[in-house]
């Protein structure tokens, strides 16, 4: 913690004074700048009631990952949306580099992304995605509801809000089309490691200057966080063949398959190293069918985190070898090792501007933390990153919590206006080309 801690940049009243300070002495300078933060601002409180009701409409509609009539009905109502703020839509099916894993449905939600060309140069890309964790019916133990100054329903914060974000981002920047070209693209697999959408993010992320992806940006009570990083995330699936027999009257005939499968768990339990971010804990495990009879099968799941790429090699290789290394020969010992999704590692693009960009989040009322090291938890931004220099950063979206609850899945309504002044101006700033961190050429 105090590791993570130590490379977060929670920026200390002192210096908030400061860099607040000389965001209003910038703004003051006669340049126009503090007419058009006005202008936004005021912008960006006409579009929160349409935001809220967007909320409303999302909510409201179930999308859960393995939900293929409900991902259709969201990505129809996306699709509408973008085409009629000028996107160039397209409906992008699962191909053949679907990565399938063992909870992928047989038939994935598609994808929309929507392309709007403007006049400038820079190439932005925006990301949020159109699932959630809910299986359908869930919707009537959390309605849309507002209650104070929260705003709940089921993936309100995960991800709906985002997508929300960026409709209404699209609204406020309207006749002021400074990029060369803005990139949006909801997916439908998220929940399940994007496992049809992976490459194509990839593909996107290689093709942009600067990537923008809209998961939440905070807990409840602050700070307002921008993410560099995230933990990559595998799964690994140990099974154990073993041979049935009486358990009272011939139990030498068996092979015990919870036996071997417990061996095996014992002599990986070493595997994490909270020091370099590496976690492996086996969480899961199965075996046998009734209690009279020695079992015949066993098998357990782990779930992995890394902060860096190659972690995920060493992990596989030494799992591989280890299964070698059996207690009951006859046994028959398989491993599957799946990788989720990669981590998101900071880059010097993606640190210079996350720092050019505080004073922007600071005059637009927000409180800003940057965290470069990754706290458990994996995103698509890892694999816009996979292949390009250009900076990419996560956590673009709305304070809330309670993600992945059943009834306490909240956003912050007090969030919505400083979100959306920060995220116009941020992709103002970076289409004239007035924060520097980009892609070297």
């Amino acid at each position: 913690m105090l590791r993570r801690l130590a490379h977060s940049w929670l920026l200390r009243p002192a210096l908030l004074a400061g860099l607040w300070g000389a965001a209003t002495a910038a703004l003051a300078d006669g340049s126009g700048a503090d007419a058009e933060l006005g202008r936004l601002r005021a912008a960006a409180a006409q579009q929160q009631p349409a935001l809220v009701a967007t909320l409303k409409q999302l909510v409201e509609i179930e999308s859960g990952s393995a939900d293929r009539e409900g991902l259709e009905r969201i990505a129809t109502l996306a699709s509408e949306r973008l085409k009629a703020l000028g996107g160039r839509v397209r409906w992008i099916e699962p191909s053949d580099d679907l990565y399938r894993m063992g909870d992928t449905p047989e038939r994935v939600g598609p994808m929309v992304e929507a392309r709007f060309a403007g006049r400038g140069q820079a190439k932005i890309l925006l990301l949020a995605h159109l699932d959630t964790v809910y299986p359908r019916g869930m919707l009537a133990e959390q309605p849309f509801r507002i209650e104070g100054d929260k705003a709940y329903g089921l993936g309100i914060a995960d991800d709906k809000q985002g997508v929300a974000l960026v409709l209404h981002l699209l609204e406020m920047l309207r006749g002021q089309p400074e990029w060369g070209e803005l990139t949006v693209l909801f997916n439908s697999d998220e929940e399940i490691s994007s496992p049809a959408s992976r490459a194509h993010i990839t593909r996107l992320g290689a093709e942009h200057d600067v990537v923008l992806s809209f998961e939440g940006g905070g807990g409840p009570a602050g700070p307002d966080s921008l993410r560099l990083a995230t933990s990559g995330i595998a799964a690994a699936y140990l099974r154990v063949k073993g041979r049935a027999a009486h358990a009272g009257a011939a139990p030498e005939r068996g092979v015990n398959a919870i036996y071997e499968l417990s061996h095996q768990l014992l002599q990986a339990r070493d595997l994490s190293d909270r020091r370099v971010g590496r976690q492996v804990h086996w969480t899961l495990a199965r075996g046998g069918i009734v209690r009279n009879m020695i079992p015949p099968a066993a098998e357990a799941s782990a779930d992995i985190r890394v902060d860096r790429v190659a972690d995920f090699d060493g992990i596989e290789r030494t799992l591989r070898e280890r299964i070698q290394n059996k207690l009951l020969p006859e046994s028959e010992v398989t491993l599957d090792f799946e990788r989720r999704r990669p981590p998101l590692q900071a880059s010097e693009a993606s640190r210079r501007l996350a720092r050019e960009a505080v004073p922007l989040a600071l005059a637009s009322g927000l409180q800003p933390v940057v965290r470069d090291q990754p706290s458990g938890g994996g995103t698509d931004a890892a694999f816009a990153a996979l292949q390009t220099r250009a900076p990419v950063i996560e956590g673009m979206g709305l304070r809330g919590a309670g993600a992945h609850t059943r009834d306490a899945e909240y956003v912050m309504l007090d969030s919505i206006v400083p979100r959306l002044l920060f995220g116009a101006r941020l992709i103002l700033a970076i289409s004239r080309g007035e924060l520097r961190g980009q892609a070297a050429p």
